[in-house]
């Protein structure tokens, strides 16, 4: 069994078990978050589509730990100024599992 879920403007294909990242979430480590916003809910051959979200369905995430990505690197450069100035980013991401599907 499968799912397609929304979390902050980004859609995830998530099974039960699953661990992955998505945007920064303001929850602590081990606590738990049910995601309601489904796609699509498919099992084997029968499959449900939402319009866009299914009703009564849910996804359970649970909060492992929180991660940065890696550093992005640019270069701001005025030409025949003397001008360089270097800048790096690196995102904040929280990893989280699927405990179930609903």
């Amino acid at each position: 069994m499968f799912a397609i879920i929304e979390i902050g403007g980004k859609q995830y294909k998530v099974e039960k078990g699953l661990k992955f990242e998505v945007e920064k979430l303001n929850l602590e480590l081990n606590e738990e978050l049910t995601v309601d916003k489904v796609l699509l809910k498919a099992k084997d051959s029968e499959a449900e589509i939402g319009k866009p979200y299914i009703e009564n369905a849910s996804v359970k995430l649970k909060v492992i730990e929180e991660t940065r990505g890696e550093k992005v690197k640019t270069i701001k450069m005025k030409a025949k100024k003397r001008y360089i100035r270097n800048l790096g980013h690196k995102q904040h991401y929280t990893k989280v599992e699927v405990v179930e599907i609903n």
